[in-house]
């Protein structure tokens, strides 16, 4: 609801990490990015599932039906492995597709990596919330996110949701003046 403190879900995909074999990097890369980046108050949720889509959804709808997510961003499993279905589940969770977010996002990578275009990211929504798939590695995310960010918080004003004020410096997020607050 546009005052309140936005509320932002993480969800890391990975067998291994859920299991504690290796410890989550992507999670905390996003973590990072909204602690460099957001400028109002916010909070998270932060989860880490196995690549199973079940849990995937579960989660996924858990935070934003149950946990009042506005923005809720994954990592990992969007490649082309059979065990690579966050795109599926993602898809099978929201609404409404919005195809320039996964356009976006492989445009992005390829400028770092020829084989971006093996990533399968997809954006949508549900409900009132956002939810975006990430690369998996930190660095690739946080490619990814400087520049996708600056998209959504006006995304989230158009789908009635907190306004998120960012600190221009890290993110320049777009909005038209009509939208602005400040």
């Amino acid at each position: 609801m546009v005052g309140d403190p936005a509320v932002f879900g993480i969800l890391t995909v990975s067998d291994r990490a859920s299991t504690g074999e290796y410890e989550d990097e992507g999670g905390p890369a996003i973590l990072g990015f909204f602690q460099e980046a957001i400028a109002s108050e916010w909070s998270h949720h932060y989860r880490v599932v196995p690549d199973v889509t079940e849990k995937i959804e579960a989660a996924l709808t858990e935070l934003v039906d149950v946990l009042g997510c506005d923005v809720v961003v994954t990592t990992g499993g969007t490649g082309p492995a059979k065990r690579d279905i966050t795109p599926e589940a993602t898809e099978a969770v929201c609404e409404r597709i919005i195809p320039g977010f996964g356009e976006r996002m492989r445009d992005i990578s390829l400028e770092f990596t020829p084989t971006a275009i093996l990533s399968r990211q997809v954006g949508g929504i549900r409900g009132n919330s956002l939810i975006f798939n990430l690369p998996g590695r930190p660095k690739a995310i946080r490619e990814t996110l400087d520049e996708i960010w600056k998209a959504v918080p006006y995304c989230i004003d158009l789908i009635e949701g907190p306004y998120i004020d960012m600190n221009d410096d890290v993110c320049n997020a777009f909005r038209p003046k009509s939208a602005r607050r400040r």
